[in-house]
């Protein structure tokens, strides 16, 4: 880095009140921030014990208590807070006093004050070719704690119990309260020549006259403000600066060498732990590094859930490659204000990619990897640049796009080299990229090489006789052109991949042939959208659990468009207990407000049956509000909403209403009259009629014993079971009901697999080395069966 300007630093040393030799001089002024902790509603005091420490760590902590009590920054304290104090060391071997306070910071409400992006911060520094940087002196501690909150800053140590009048390190909203500090302080300057990062300042200028100028506003500033700042830490009219891990300069930024030496020194990981460690180091620059989620993909799948932790070859050379990557980082240029800017973008089924340039200077790279359900898109789904004719979801993504003003080019892979190499690794797209040329005429050694007997072309005739079929060389193009020939052309007319493969494996031959006409079978537009489905629907029977005592989980649903009754009702709200199948049918009106339904449910539900444990209903707006929500969340009760256009998710309320309706039919044409007066009996009538399911009555199963009918009055004697044997026989009936509950389950799971099959996704798991290819599945709109229409518009324009 350029050395400090001797001449032009004295004068602003001599500015006095900024400056301190040693430490600060004592408790800072009242500002307009003051440190605040603000803990959840009904939070009690924490208090940990203190921990164990060393006779040497001991010595150093009775002298930093001093020092600071000295200062003024601490005081005792009867606060029934305590968090326990441990030592770190510093780089240069000395101890720093921690206060552990995780279990305080656990309980505070989150300070959500935005600490700014620091990719936001460098793009303020274009053009800007002189710097200052100033480092405050304990920053933390220029900031006073709020008189009521200080109780809860006291720390226990071996020789007493403290607490802080300033804002101590360790605490989670401390960056938030002095970034609002900061930003205060310095609101009309900043981003004009002035950026910070909590407690670090950097000046930047175009010109040292300039610079002069502005460093001594932020200087004043700073003593107006009674904000010390120390001088061997700060930096002066530099032409290069390391900020925030990076060094800025008049060119550009790129990598600090001396931070990423962490990285290069970074030992091989042996866990998940040390892997997030490295990663999250590596990730911070990963714009500086093309194609970084693709290179890290190898490490980033030890992250995965139910992913055993076996350090690889592909591993160890993601590990070494991105810190080659690290150290040979690119210089990447400022952005400028109203330029504009090329996106250049591409898409593979590795991953996507896009580079950031402008005026033809790399400003970012970006790349990831595919999401497990993007790697389903078909190619047109990933080039969304290729297609005028967009379906619903491309819609929705251009929405995110239509505030921009751009324009989206369409440029085919030998133009588009650039974003290539970010989501492709084969070894042609990386010489396309470098743009390698070999010239034949300038090299005699090749030529020497491409020089064939006369006799071997002959032996090549001869077996070519005995065996024509071509061995088809490693090349992408040649490859596509002949699996278009014997898919699309006229004379074959989109046969299927089985048959495709067994007309073209007489003639041509290459690694992986298979399966590559499987993927190119599937990708097809033509056959994805005029095909009908062959196969049976995907996705085995999935039964809910069975219920473990009665009236726990429950399902609901309701049953509206019913004609207005004399009170003005017009629908029926169903709620059944899962266990024994009995119900109540609650009549409702369908502009019922939610207080009036939560009523209800409390007063018909609640006071009978108590609070259940989870309740399985459709998507009605009634019961996925957020007033729904709120109060099962305060009961304790677990909503379980069915998939959307599929009511089997909750098929037993599906089949009740069923029931129901059957029944209130049955009483109308019967009796004659409206179906409210009703609606009572046919609810006596449905618990006391027999479930197979269950194998007795809804009323038996809650209740122990048979309802009193005018039909069966003779049947039911008093019950003689008293006590234990009343309890015994209730559980017995309960294990009775889930026994038969379980047979139903499966004898109805066996009959609905029968017409299904299992999903690709549970045999990918189950079976993995069957799938190496991306499956598509096909579309009935022919039949008439295609409810969502295709994948594509049938009118796409492809440009």
């Amino acid at each position: 880095m350029a050395s400090v300007r001797c001449d032009n630093v004295i004068p602003y040393k001599t500015i006095s009140g900024i400056w301190h030799r040693h430490e600060l001089p004592g408790l800072p002024p009242n500002r307009e921030v003051e440190f605040v902790i603000d803990v959840l509603p009904g939070t009690a005091p924490i208090s940990v014990a203190p921990y164990r420490m060393a006779p040497a760590e001991l010595r150093e902590l009775k002298t930093q208590l001093q020092e600071l009590l000295d200062r003024g920054f601490i005081r005792p304290s009867m606060s029934p807070w305590g968090a326990p104090v441990l030592f770190v060391k510093k780089k240069d071997g000395s101890l720093r006093l921690c206060i552990d306070y995780r279990q305080l910071n656990k309980v505070t409400v989150k300070n959500k004050y935005p600490l700014p992006r620091i990719d936001d911060l460098f793009d303020q520094l274009k053009g800007a070719a002189v710097f200052s940087k100033i480092d405050l002196r304990s920053g933390y501690y220029q900031l006073k704690v709020k008189k009521c909150d200080v109780p809860k800053t006291a720390f226990r140590t071996r020789y007493g119990h403290y607490e802080f009048l300033v804002m101590p390190f360790g605490l989670t909203n401390a960056p938030a309260a002095f970034m609002d500090l900061m930003n205060r302080i310095f609101q009309s300057y900043l981003d004009r020549f002035v950026v910070v990062f909590i407690d670090d300042i950097l000046i930047y200028s175009k010109t040292e006259s300039e610079h002069a100028q502005y460093l001594r506003i932020v200087l004043q500033i700073l003593r107006e403000k009674q904000l010390y700042a120390k001088f061997s830490k700060c930096e002066f009219w530099l032409h290069e600066v390391g900020f925030l891990g990076h060094i800025v300069s008049v060119d550009g930024i790129r990598v600090d060498p001396s931070k990423v030496s962490a990285v290069i020194n970074w030992k091989t990981p042996k866990n998940v732990t040390e892997v997030q460690s490295f990663l999250g180091l590596a990730g911070y620059y990963r714009r500086f590094v093309k194609d970084f989620s693709l290179i890290a993909s190898p490490i980033t799948r030890l992250l995965q859930k139910n992913v055993e932790f076996v350090w690889s070859d592909d591993c160890q050379r993601s590990f070494d490659q991105l810190k080659k990557m690290l150290t040979e980082a690119p210089v990447l240029t400022q952005p400028e204000s109203g330029m504009p800017y090329v996106v250049y973008s591409d898409a593979s089924l590795n991953g996507l990619g896009c580079v950031l340039m402008q005026s033809g200077k790399v400003v970012a790279y970006a790349s990831r990897q595919l999401k497990p359900h993007e790697r389903n898109y078909p190619t047109h789904d990933l080039e969304l640049a290729a297609i005028k004719e967009l379906n619903l979801r491309q819609r929705q993504w251009l929405e995110l796009l239509k505030d921009y003003d751009l324009v989206i080019d369409y440029h085919p892979g030998k133009a588009n080299v650039v974003a290539d190499a970010l989501s492709q690794k084969s070894s042609l797209f990386a010489l396309r990229a470098l743009n390698a040329h070999l010239s034949v005429n300038e090299d005699g050694s090749v030529l020497v090489k491409l020089k064939t007997k006369p006799v071997f072309f002959q032996r090549i005739r001869e077996l070519q006789d005995e065996d024509p079929k071509i061995c088809v060389p490693n090349n992408l193009e040649l490859k596509k052109d002949i699996l278009s020939e014997a898919h699309s052309s006229m004379y074959s007319i989109h046969p299927g991949s089985t048959k495709m493969y067994c007309d073209l494996k007489k003639m041509y031959w290459w690694p992986g042939m298979k399966r590559e006409i499987c993927e190119f079978v599937a990708k097809c537009l033509i056959c994805q959208q005029v095909k009908a489905e062959h196969q049976v629907p995907t996705g085995l029977l999935q039964p809910v659990m069975i219920p473990e005592w009665k009236w726990e989980h429950v399902t609901m649903d309701f049953v509206s468009g019913l004609p207005v009754t004399p009170k003005k009702k017009d629908s029926i709200w169903v709620i059944v207990d899962r266990l024994t199948k009995s119900a109540h049918f609650i009549p409702v009106r369908t502009d019922f407000s939610l207080d009036k339904l939560a009523e209800l449910y409390v007063s018909e539900i609640v006071r009978l049956h108590g609070v259940p444990t989870s309740i399985i209903s459709d998507r009605d707006p009634r019961l996925t509000s957020r007033f729904w929500n709120k109060l099962q969340e305060a009961l304790g009760t677990k909503l379980k909403f069915s998939t959307a256009f599929h009511p089997q998710t909750d098929g037993q309320s599906e089949r009740v209403i069923q029931i129901l309706e059957d029944m209130l039919r049955c009483c109308i044409l019967e009796f004659s009259g409206n179906w409210e007066r009703y609606l009572p009996l046919a609810e006596f009538a449905y618990n006391n009629s027999y479930q197979a399911s269950i194998k007795m009555a809804p009323f038996e199963a809650l209740y122990g014993r048979k309802c009193r009918t005018p039909l069966y009055w003779s049947e039911l004697s008093e019950s003689k079971l008293v006590g234990v044997d009343l309890i015994r026989e209730t559980e017995e009936k309960v294990q009775i009901i889930r026994e038969s509950l379980k047979a139903a389950s499966d004898r109805q799971k066996s009959y609905a697999d029968l017409k299904r099959r299992e999903t690709e996704e549970s045999m990918r798991s189950q079976y993995p080395h069957l799938f190496s290819g991306t499956k598509f599945r096909g579309r009935n709109f022919l039949r008439g069966e295609n409810c969502n229409g295709p994948n594509f518009s049938d009118t796409g324009t492809v440009i």
